[in-house]
C-alpha cells in the first residue's frame, strides 16, 4: 500500500498509523508476531512504556529488524527527575536492548520541574541515547510552557487521548500543535473498542466495504499531523487495521461523523492519566 508519512521536528518521517503495547504481554507470542507483521506492513513506529511492562516485549520483536523500527517509550512523572530520567531511560534501553530509543516521552506532569526533565533529555539526545523527546499529555499551556525552555523548541511530539468520544484537542490543541509543526499520538484511538457497534460507524464502513475500526482510524489520520497508535495483539487485527490506510473518508463521511461525535465547541479539560 502507498503511504502517506508524518515528519518529526528533526526530518524523520513514520507511517502515520503506529502500534500501540498498552496492556499487552498476556499472549506474548501471538503478539510478537502481530508487532513483527506490522513492521512488515509499514506499521513502524511502536509506542511502549516502562509503565505497560512491554519493553521486553518490543524489544523481543524488534531484535531482527531494529532498524526498521521506530521505537516511543516514556519516562514516568515519578521518576522524571534530572537523574531519575537518566536512570529510567537507561533501565528502559537494558529492556528493549537496544542502544538507542528513537522518541522518549515525559508520560504526564508530576512534580518536578519541566526543566529538569527537558535537561536530561536533552543530555540523553546529546548522547545519542535517546533520538528525539516530546511530551504525553500536555494540554496547550504546558505545551508553551515547554517551548520556551532552553532546547524547548526542539520538542518533537505531544501523545495525548484521541478519538471520537474524547475530540477535546480539536478545539486548541491540534491547531497549535500544526502551527508548531509537532506531531500529535493518538492513544487509545478506537475508544477502547466500545465505539465499533455504533450504528453510523456501521453505515459508513457499509459505503467503503471497510470495517468500523477501519474507519475509525482514518478519521484519526485525516489531518495530515496524528498518528494513531492503535493495540493490536493478533495478526488479523494488525492487518484490519493496516487497510485503514487506504480508506479516504468522504465529506459525507465526515459530516455524518460529526453529527453523531460532535466536535468541541468550548475549551475542554485535556483528558488522559
Amino acid at each position: 500500500m502507498e503511504q502517506r508519512m508524518i515528519t518529526f521536528p528533526d526530518g524523520r518521517q513514520v507511517c502515520p498509523l503506529g502500534q500501540g503495547t498498552y496492556q499487552m504481554g498476556r499472549r506474548r507470542t501471538e503478539e510478537i508476531q502481530a508487532l513483527r507483521r506490522g513492521i512488515d506492513l509499514g506499521l513502524t513506529l511502536i509506542d511502549t512504556a516502562e509503565m505497560y511492562g512491554t519493553e521486553y516485549l518490543v524489544g523481543e520483536a524488534v531484535r531482527d529488524c531494529r532498524d526498521k523500527a521506530y521505537i516511543v517509550s516514556k519516562v514516568l512523572p515519578s521518576n522524571a527527575s534530572y537523574e531519575g530520567t537518566k536512570r529510567t531511560c537507561e533501565r528502559s534501553l537494558q529492556r528493549l536492548g537496544t542502544d538507542y530509543i528513537d522518541l522518549y516521552l515525559l508520560h504526564w506532569i508530576g512534580r518536578y520541574p519541566f526543566s529538569e526533565t527537558v535537561r536530561a533529555l536533552v543530555e540523553l539526545q546529546q548522547e545519542g541515547k535517546i533520538l528525539s523527546w516530546g511530551m504525553s499529555n500536555l494540554d496547550v499551556a504546558d505545551m508553551e510552557h515547554t517551548l520556551f525552555l532552553p532546547h524547548g523548541k526542539d520538542c518533537a511530539a505531544n501523545q495525548v487521548l484521541y478519538n471520537l468520544k474524547d475530540r477535546g484537542i480539536e478545539y486548541d490543541l491540534i491547531l497549535w500543535s500544526e502551527r508548531h509543526h509537532i506531531p500529535v499520538m493518538a492513544y487509545t484511538p478506537l475508544g477502547e473498542g466500545h465505539l465499533r457497534n455504533h450504528k453510523t460507524l456501521i453505515e459508513i464502513a457499509r459505503r467503503h466495504g471497510a470495517t468500523p475500526t477501519q474507519v475509525m482510524l482514518a478519521w484519526i489520520m485525516r489531518t495530515g499531523n496524528v498518528i494513531a497508535i492503535p493495540k493490536a495483539s493478533s495478526i488479523a487485527h494488525v492487518e484490519e487495521n493496516a487497510r485503514s490506510l487506504d480508506l479516504a473518508l468522504t465529506e459525507e463521511d465526515l459530516c455524518d461523523i460529526d453529527k453523531a461525535f460532535p466536535a468541541p465547541t468550548h475549551k475542554i479539560h485535556l483528558a488522559g492519566w
